[in-house]
């Protein structure tokens, strides 16, 4: 797997067989308070379908909109927020 950043969110690439073991989203976006992010969605109707949990890029959830959409959302770990973005 691939990953590459442009602004807040991320573009992920790799061979079928990689992704084959991720959950389906639609898009990946990274935020600065996973929490805030996690209350806000469940506000407004947002289920979470997977997580919170934490991976090498950092703690990350996927959540299902009313409208179906299947969102991914990263809060970076301090290591690589710095690599990427400073």
């Amino acid at each position: 797997m691939e990953v590459a950043a442009i602004g807040d969110f991320l573009v992920i690439a790799g061979t079928p067989e990689a992704a084959a073991k991720l959950p389906s989203a639609t898009a990946t976006v990274i935020v600065s308070d996973l929490e805030e992010v996690q209350r806000l969605l469940a506000s407004h109707g947002a289920k979470i379908t997977f997580g919170p949990t934490t991976g090498p890029t950092g703690s990350y959830f996927f959540a299902r909109h009313q409208d179906g959409a299947e969102v991914e959302y990263v809060q970076w770990t301090s290591e690589l927020e710095d690599q990427i973005l400073r």
